[in-house]
């Protein structure tokens, strides 16, 4: 695996598109970096031009790419996204998420929720489990309030300054904002995040952001995230508060807290905590990275054959592999619910067909698979077709194991895959 920290001179090539939203709303984001993917649900403060010339962001964006092929955006209302928005709600957020990962073509990834884009990517999680590999938070919370009226009060007085302050070319209400972000930036650093603010948005959206997402508590849905989750978060976070990373960590069932010694909301290029934050991450995403190459088409294929029929091309046995040996003892590890599932996804139907040939929920289907691939132990972009390659590739073995029969559900003929020799379909 390895820490990927390559702290390249050059920003590597960004590549930034346009995905439009179910509202209308065209947003914008951007491709960048090799690896597995990863979607950043990202805060408000971003610009997908001028942060590969950040003496704030520009290492964020290098070292995010030396990890995974990475996926991030402008809010709307912000950088290069439509400023003209009809609100700021939530669930406008979240279908701003899923218009980018359609558009943007994936399958399955894993999700980086930071700060304000927290709440947004547990929501989406929820929803779309059968596409989010492993979810990550950093510096988020669940509620945008606190229980107190101290809480409400300094969101009043915040959303004041803006009003007053965004836009005049001086920067001193909007370095309090700045100071809270990162106290130990450098005067230069400060300086660049204060001209971001007045760059990246509007007086009236900032302060409309500011005042919907007020209501924002994704509290009650903490207990039913079901995936790998990983929590970041500064001890000494000014913005969120620790506690907020500690509850994340503590009501996610089985999510781990890493603590960051930091006091800086956005983490600098130079402080300890931030190769710490990288490698964490990179350890995180190396199932997914693992899965990406189990699919190379260079690589042999998992059953260890050089045929799919176990032959060894000479028309003599081959003999299984350790990992062919693997794979079908996790296959044997599947219910007989969940192999039905899995050879309704090998035959090529979709989750609702799925849903509606098993007479299940599609929830139910979402729910079945993410077991599978779990058992399994497969996780990226291609991890559907890996568990239907898999099942392919021991079909014939896992008929003959003991107490195990490979029976095919109602309507659905055994799946069997093209190989040199084959034929057509």
């Amino acid at each position: 695996m390895g820490y990927r920290l390559s702290m390249a001179l050059e920003v590597p090539p960004q590549t930034i598109r346009f995905a439009r939203s179910a509202d209308g709303v065209r947003i914008a984001f951007g491709r960048v970096g090799q690896g597995p993917p990863l979607v950043i649900a990202t805060c408000w403060l971003s610009h997908l031009e001028y942060d590969l010339e950040s003496p704030v962001w520009r290492h964020w964006v290098t070292g995010m790419a030396g990890i995974a092929t990475t996926i991030r955006y402008d809010e709307r209302g912000f950088g290069l996204s439509d400023w003209h928005v009809p609100d700021f709600a939530l669930e406008s957020r979240i279908k701003d998420l899923e218009a980018v990962i359609d558009a943007a073509g994936l399958e399955s990834f894993a999700l980086l929720g930071m700060s304000q884009g927290g709440p947004v990517a547990i929501a989406y999680a929820l929803r779309h489990p059968e596409r989010v590999t492993r979810l990550i938070l950093h510096g988020s919370y669940t509620a945008t309030l606190g229980p107190t009226t101290e809480s409400a009060e300094l969101e009043d007085a915040f959303t004041r300054m803006i009003e007053v302050g965004w836009a005049r070319p001086e920067g001193r209400f909007r370095r309090v904002f700045t100071d809270m972000l990162m106290p130990g930036a450098t005067p230069e650093q400060m300086t660049w995040v204060d001209d971001l603010m007045r760059m990246s948005t509007s007086t009236a959206n900032a302060v409309a952001f500011r005042q919907q997402r007020r209501d924002v508590d994704v509290g009650d849905l903490l207990p039913h995230v079901d995936l790998p989750t990983l929590v970041l978060h500064a001890r000494g976070d000014q913005c969120n508060d620790f506690s907020e990373g500690r509850r994340l960590a503590a009501e996610i069932p089985g999510a781990r807290l890493v603590t960051l010694e930091s006091d800086n909301h956005v983490l600098l290029a130079d402080e300890p905590a931030w190769p710490v934050f990288l490698a964490e991450i990179d350890a995180f995403l190396e199932p997914d990275r693992g899965a990406d190459r189990s699919l190379d088409p260079a690589r042999p294929s998992r059953s260890g054959a050089a045929g799919n029929d176990g032959n060894d091309g000479n028309g003599r046995t081959s003999r299984p592999s350790s990992e062919s040996m693997e794979a079908l003892v996790a296959l044997e590890a599947l219910t007989p619910r969940e192999r039905e599932v899995l050879h309704l996804v090998a035959a090529g139907q979709d989750n609702r067909e799925i849903a509606s040939t098993l007479t299940l929920s599609v929830r139910t289907v979402e729910r079945h698979l993410q077991t599978i691939y779990r058992k399994l132990d497969l996780a990226g972009s291609a991890q559907r077709t890996a568990a239907a390659v898999l099942l392919a590739s021991s079909g014939d073995r896992l008929a003959g194991t003991n107490g195990q029969p490979s029976v095919d559900p109602p309507g659905v003929a055994t799946v069997r895959t093209r190989t040199a020799g084959n034929g057509p379909d």
